[in-house]
């Protein structure tokens, strides 16, 4: 019987890992760097009661803040992308750890400066960067001047900071927990002995094989049920910080505390959660088209990934889906493709699995180096060709905004950046359904489509109430015990998912295995995001050059404009819910025709 095996970091090729050397020569140098942050700390600190003096002092304030901040980023960039290649290896995790000791002491040696420059008068400090010399600025000191209200005194602010580092500990246990230390066995699938894993978890849950789904599912979650009390006080630890942060600097809710500073009503939150509930019927009746499909007497929890279509396979190599992604892009240009692709292929990307690495997907891009992609490619799922594209427009929106924007104000929100993302997986989708060679993979494409708007939309909202009544439930006097988390998460589960499924005892450890949830208030950007994404992709490819450019304003726009401001530019008004709702219309459209075809 064979056997496949996971490879370690250093057997992995140097062609299929990130090259790093565009932030770093060798670790040598990024010592360098990381011994130089106290004294770049104290460079700032030396303005300490002087930044109302003049706009002359202030502007060189603002200067040796911009100097500190991006060697912090930079620093700390690069030794959170080698431990995210390799969570196993003591030296990387070391080196994470001291970037983040150096960022939370340069945190509390500067914490006066916020406050301090906060407490110069409005009409001065408005006054004084209108100046041609603060134009690197005016942003940023804008952006600050509106969490004025938020901000705390300069003592208060040096024990936020001093707790930040502490404030980490829960996602950092869980990573560890569940990325390096839990050993969910092996499975025997087509012959051969496949290691279960947090990457091949989507495999197993994909195969014909409904044994297979079935044996993979009792063995994933049963890990995650022998550690359900500590992952649930782990999730707990995360709400509570979270809550204390909110409460400490005068929020009404930590959803408001994290939704204020892009600028996000609350309303757009909740908005979300009602519009989607609005129509749950065309999300039950995709289940109930599933259960027909697969033809099983009860849908199980582990029968929602396995494709409809089931005579369409895919083997598509890495380099064959650059080849897809380039021509799906097409419309957005030839340096947009041409810088896309090329990174993919030379540096910017981690390529495949390992032991050790970060699960799922992910673009970091910073100010210095490559927007760089970490992946966990598998040739056998075209999931894997837009999840290339997703990360990629998280890239490529990284590549304009630092090529537009100065330092202080090039850094776009999440809630912009799942735009960008999703925005592309719909290119990608509409290229291979014009390009379909038979019906089997045109019905294959349009149930994948459908699936990945339910996985986007749908599901991220259901995640994104979750968070919402753990947040609530601790605001409301109530602890959060295992029992309390998994029936908010049960409860959820049957609102969602319907008559139709029947789940078993461990599905409702679903909730407690998500690494999103400990950024609190996060996922739910992605429901938004798909909801723009659908809306602008549809006015580009059906547009000219003015719908393209607006488009293009919007990847340019960096840290510049508030998130619904830059939506606005690029075309869709998001404080409204007629985006979620036309999105919600594609999904139904969606169904409609996949009843007809099956």
């Amino acid at each position: 019987m064979n056997t496949e095996k996971i490879p370690s970091r250093n057997d992995v090729p140097s062609k299929d890992k990130w090259d790093l050397t565009k932030i770093y020569e060798s670790d040598k140098d990024w010592e360098a760097d990381l011994a130089s942050i106290p004294s770049l700390a104290e460079k700032l600190e030396s303005f300490k009661g002087k930044l109302a003096d003049g706009a002359d002092t202030l502007l060189a304030a603002l200067k040796a803040d911009e100097e500190l901040d991006r060697r912090i980023e930079k620093v700390f960039h690069y030794a959170s992308l080698l431990n995210s290649a390799d969570q196993g290896n003591s030296t990387y995790q070391e080196m994470y750890n001291r970037a983040m000791m150096a960022y939370t002491a340069a945190q509390a040696s500067t914490s006066f400066y916020i406050p301090e420059l906060l407490s110069i008068p409005d009409e001065k400090i408005n006054t004084w960067i209108e100046q041609d010399e603060f134009s690197d600025y005016r942003v940023y000191v804008k952006k600050a001047l509106h969490i004025k209200p938020y901000t705390l005194s300069e003592k208060e602010e040096r024990i936020m900071a001093l707790q930040s580092e502490s404030g980490q500990t829960a996602n950092n246990a869980f990573s560890l927990l569940t990325d390096v230390d839990l050993d969910f066995g092996t499975l025997k699938a087509d012959g051969v002995e496949k290691p279960l894993t947090q990457g091949t978890w989507s495999d197993f849950l994909e195969s014909q094989d409904r044994n297979v789904r079935k044996e993979a599912y009792e063995k994933f979650y049963g890990t995650f049920e022998k550690h359900a009390n500590t992952l649930s006080a782990l999730y707990s630890g995360s709400v509570n910080n979270d809550i204390f942060v909110s409460r400490a600097r005068g929020y009404k809710s930590s959803l408001e505390a994290a939704l204020y500073s892009d600028k996000v009503p609350v309303s757009v939150y909740k908005n979300l959660i009602d519009t989607v509930h609005k129509n749950f019927d065309a999300l039950h009746r995709f289940y109930s088209l599933r259960k027909k499909v697969l033809g099983v007497e009860e849908l199980r929890h582990y029968d929602v990934y396995v494709p409809l279509v089931k005579s369409v396979k895919s083997k598509i190599s890495y380099e064959e889906s650059v080849e897809i992604v380039r021509n799906a892009l097409s419309v957005l240009g030839t340096e947009y493709t041409d810088t896309l692709c090329g990174g993919l292929l030379n540096g910017w990307a981690d390529r495949y699995e390992n032991k050790g690495k970060t699960s799922g997907a992910f673009s970091s891009g910073a100010y210095d180096g490559y927007p760089y992609i970490l992946l966990n490619y598998k040739d056998t799922s075209i999931r894997d060709v837009y999840t290339m594209a997703h990360e990629g427009g998280h890239s490529m929106h990284s590549w304009y905004s630092v090529r537009n924007n100065p330092f202080m104000s090039y850094e776009y929100t999440i809630f912009e950046a799942e735009v960008a993302s999703t925005f592309n997986e719909e290119l990608v989708f509409k290229y291979l359904i014009k390009n379909a060679k038979d019906r089997d993979m045109r019905l294959y494409l349009m149930a994948t489509h459908a699936n990945d708007i339910l996985a986007t939309l749908y599901r991220q909202t259901m995640f994104a109430e979750f968070e919402l009544r753990a947040h609530e439930t601790v605001e409301n006097g109530q602890p959060l015990s295992t029992d309390v988390l998994r029936s908010i998460y049960r409860n959820l589960l049957e609102q969602y998912f319907g008559s139709e499924m029947h789940f078993e005892k461990s599905s409702d450890l679903e909730g407690l295995r998500i690494p999103h949830f400990y950024n609190a208030f996060y996922v739910y950007k992605y429901a938004t995001g798909i909801s723009a994404s659908l809306a602008l992709a549809k006015r580009v490819t059906e547009g000219g050059a003015q719908e393209r450019d607006d488009y293009f304003k919007f990847l340019k726009s960096g840290g510049s404009r508030y998130p619904i401001e830059s939506l606005r530019v690029a075309g869709v008004d998001m404080e409204s819910s007629a985006p979620v709702q036309a999105a919600l219309d594609t999904f139904r459209e969606l169904v409609d025709s996949l009843e007809k075809e099956l």
